[in-house]
């Protein structure tokens, strides 16, 4: 049987999990070996309903086999699983491994979800392990049928149940506690306004303001190429530096003047009027419940978002924004982290992926021996 290889982390990075910086901050090890070690690692948490035309509502609830080593017959989530480490780990992939577990532990595909959802990130914590679970909520046809695994769950009693019939199991039977506090909120949610945006949404229908966010670490073609498709469509673009307050650092080595002085630069250059974007900088906050609020209170009114974020693009669509398609050419080429790599590597084929107006920049920030000091490889 082929190894599992599962993403961990350190407890020091455990707050860049919460803006989206997955890949940067996590690694591999073997499964075994990460609990031998108690090692922080990422887990997958799917909580599954279904919606009757008639608004009844079902809940798809697990109970752990009896032959589990922890928590066995215990009443939980609908499925959940470890996160399997992969190179540019994203939420997007992490999102596919819940549905892996999902279609392994109920046999449901992951082409019969009407829609997913991220919820939020949980730290658990018991006597023998840490894990960091990502919490998706998902919302299947009324009639979908299941096909418990005998290998993973108990097959009689794992099944949709009814709020009463969720409620009596939460409150008399073995259930694991973060799967229980997290049914209890389901319970009390609107799910129509959960699942199907009834909610009144965060935008207007003009096309007049456009929010579009990067780091720009360094600014590349790739970014240029999104913010002139953008101005086709929208009167003014409104520009945010994400991470603004991280600088010095291997994966975020410019400040945030000095990417402000990126963007200003190539625009003026591409004679793009100072009165068709502004530039904001928006520092984390660790807390990705509270991050598009705070962008908001930074940056104001728009009528839509546009990046290629796909922990971005979920966080906003949650909140009801309007998020426009991605626009992207040669996302590997024209990749900020590649620009880094390759100045390292003292490979000039990094010259031509940048606006010449940031090439010049650049050198005159020292910023070459700077990205190559910070190398964690060097130290």
């Amino acid at each position: 049987m082929e190894k599992e290889i599962v993403a961990c982390i350190e407890n020091i990075n455990l707050k860049y999990l919460e803006s989206g910086q997955v890949s940067k901050v996590v690694f591999p090890m073997e499964r075994q070996e990460a609990h031998k070690q108690k090692m922080i690692h990422l887990i997958t948490r799917f909580f599954i309903i279904s919606l009757s035309p008639k608004g009844e509502i079902r809940y798809l609830v697990q109970k752990r086999g009896k032959s589990k080593t922890e928590y066995p017959e215990y009443f939980t989530d609908s499925s959940s699983g470890h996160v399997i480490w992969k190179r540019n780990l994203d939420l997007k992939k992490i999102k596919e491994d819940a549905m892996r577990e999902l279609e392994e532990e109920f046999g449901i595909p992951s082409r019969a979800l009407i829609r997913t959802i991220f919820y939020k990130l949980m730290d658990e914590k018991d006597n023998k392990e840490r894990e960091i679970s990502y919490v998706f909520f998902g919302l299947v046809d009324y009639n979908i049928p299941i096909k418990p695994n005998p290998d993973e769950l108990d097959i009689e009693e794992s099944r949709f149940y009814g709020r009463t019939e969720l409620e009596n199991i939460l409150k008399t039977r073995k259930s694991i506690k973060s799967a229980q506090k997290l049914w209890k909120k389901l319970l009390n949610t609107d799910i129509s306004s959960l699942f199907e945006n009834e909610a009144k949404p965060n935008f207007s229908q003009s096309n007049n303001i456009a929010l579009f966010i990067g780091r720009f670490q360094p600014l590349h073609h790739g970014h240029i190429y999104v913010i002139m498709n953008i101005l086709k469509s929208y009167k003014i673009v409104k520009i945010g530096i994400g991470s603004s307050q991280l600088s010095n650092t291997f994966n975020d080595p410019f400040t945030n003047i000095e990417r402000r002085e990126f963007i200003q630069a190539t625009l003026k250059k591409r004679r793009i009027s100072t009165k068709r974007y502004d530039i904001y900088d928006i520092p984390d906050i660790f807390n990705a419940k509270r991050w598009v609020d705070h962008v908001v209170s930074i940056v104001g009114k728009f009528d839509a978002i546009f990046s290629n974020s796909d922990w971005i693009r979920e966080l906003f669509q949650n909140k009801g924004f309007r998020v426009e398609t991605k626009i992207a050419i040669f996302r590997k080429k024209f990749n900020a982290s590649n620009v880094r790599r390759l100045i390292i590597k003292n490979n000039k084929s990094w010259i031509p992926l940048v606006p010449k107006e940031v090439k010049e920049l650049i050198k005159e920030f020292d910023g070459i021996n700077r990205v190559k000091s910070l190398n964690p490889a060097d130290n």
